[in-house]
This record gives structure tokens, sequence and C-alpha cells, in this order.
């Protein structure tokens, strides 16, 4: 019975885990954040091999943290990682930003003409020391 119990856990873990990814792939697509970004570095002839390496980051993000792989990478390499992530995670957020005209929106309703650049680079300097905060307050 226990058998059965946990080949019943992998196949719902394994559905759940299907759904949420192609969740957070299809909205990454729909945002069109690789196309503008491939497009702004003068990678667009190689979008499909972005698109790739963004899967495979994917699934193997996935895969360490299921299996808690334990990649012996150091100080260094989690500095870089966590780097990477920042940045991925601040241009979906961006680019979510800039889908739903959040800032335009934003400015329209308060009247603001001067001092845009100022709230954005305020919201990603708040970002950061947010994640600093939880980095340091409540990893443990």
């Amino acid at each position: 019975m226990e058998i059965i119990q946990n080949i019943l856990l992998i196949i719902i873990g394994f559905a759940g885990g299907f759904a949420v990814a192609g969740g957070v792939f299809a909205f990454i697509s729909i945002l069109g954040i690789v196309p503008r970004m491939a497009d702004r570095m003068g990678l667009a002839s190689h979008i499909y091999q972005i698109e790739t390496i963004i899967a495979l980051g994917g699934i193997s993000g996935s895969v360490i943290s299921v299996f808690q792989v334990h990649l012996g990478i150091g100080m260094t390499g989690l500095t870089v990682t966590g780097l990477f992530s920042g940045v991925f995670v601040g241009a979906l957020a961006m680019a979510l930003a800039e889908t739903l005209k959040v800032i335009p929106v934003l400015c329209q309703r308060t009247k603001l003409k001067f001092g845009i650049p100022v709230i954005i680079t305020a919201l990603a300097i708040g970002k950061a020391l947010g994640s600093l905060y939880q980095l340091c307050f409540f990893s443990h």
C-alpha cells in the first residue's frame, strides 16, 4: 500500500511541476522578454539557442532543487548564481511592469513629468535591499 502511495505522490509531483514550469515559460514567452533582450544585445539571429539555454537552465535548476545536488561551487559560485538569478527576476519583473504599462499609468495619474529614472532606480535599489535583507536575516 505504501508503494502505491509513493507512486501516486511521484505522479502528482511531476504533474504539478510540469504545470508550473509550463506556466512560467508560457508567461515569459507571452511577455516577449527573450526576443526583446536578444534584439537589444544584437543576438536576434540566435533566438532559438537562447530559448534552449533558458529552458535548460530551468530544468537544471529544478533537478538541483528536487534532488538536492551538492555542487561545491563555494561562495564565489553562489554569488555569481545569485547575481544571474537576480538579473533574471529583475528583467522578468520589469518586463511585466512594461507590458502592463504600470510606470506610464503611475506617472499619468500622479501627473509626474520629471524624475521617472529616479523612480525606476529607486524600485531597483529597493528590490536589491529587500533581497539582501531576506538573505541576511531569513536564510537560516
